[in-house]
């Protein structure tokens, strides 16, 4: 178990880090203006069911050895970014979906797919598995013991506040959309900025420099 002092030290710390918007939030917020309130939400629960994986990697010492390798998290980091640029792109293609939501008349689309659409961007979420591998081992007490399952249980608390962070953001953006969206241009247009911001998202991360 994770002493109280250092868990409380390590919410501390991820409530400031999850807080300033980052890569995260603008994918949170880009799927939001494009799919809607339920859209986002479920972006967010795949996103953080999509670091589970990496979390138990980390815990493993798996995670450890992805970091320290060049070519698997370059490979990591290219894919999630290209699948980032992806979502933009589908975004503005179907930018007239939003139009029609608005008079009813848009096609449904599967909540398992935007689940697993935001679980493939957090699994291959590069920052993700720096933070874990860089960041847990500092708030673990090694004279405790059970080093994976302290590990384990940092990842978690982080995981369960971007969860109810994030969400916050999608509401809020999703909120505004329903503002905008009254107009059927107007909602056309936010979800073709929702898909550019991912695209452009996707961009920063394929440029963000190497694994440091």
């Amino acid at each position: 178990m994770v002493p109280a002092e250092n868990l409380w030290a390590f919410v501390v710390a991820s409530v400031v880090l999850i807080a300033i918007p980052g890569p995260s939030v603008l994918f949170v917020i880009g799927r939001s203006l494009a799919l809607g309130r339920l859209g986002g939400l479920l972006s967010v629960l795949g996103n953080a069911i999509g670091m589970i994986p990496l979390l138990t990697a980390v815990a493993l010492g798996v995670g450890a050895l992805v970091a320290q390798s060049v070519v698997l998290f370059t490979i990591i980091k290219v894919v999630g970014a290209l699948y980032l640029v992806y979502l933009g792109i589908q975004a503005i293609r179907h930018r007239a979906d939003a139009a029609a939501a608005v008079h009813g008349g848009a096609p449904v689309r599967s909540h398992w797919r935007q689940l697993g659409e935001g679980f493939v961007v957090g699994v291959t979420n590069p920052k993700t598995i720096a933070f874990f591998v860089a960041v847990l081992p500092q708030f673990v007490d090694f004279s405790s013991g059970d080093i994976p399952l302290q590990l384990f249980e940092l990842g978690v608390v982080f995981i369960v506040l971007a969860l109810l962070f994030d969400s916050v953001w999608a509401i809020a953006a999703s909120a505004a959309r329903d503002w905008f969206a009254r107009s059927p241009r107007r909602a056309s247009h936010l979800a073709a900025t929702g898909g550019v911001m991912m695209i452009g998202l996707g961009g920063v991360l394929a440029l963000s420099g190497d694994r440091h």
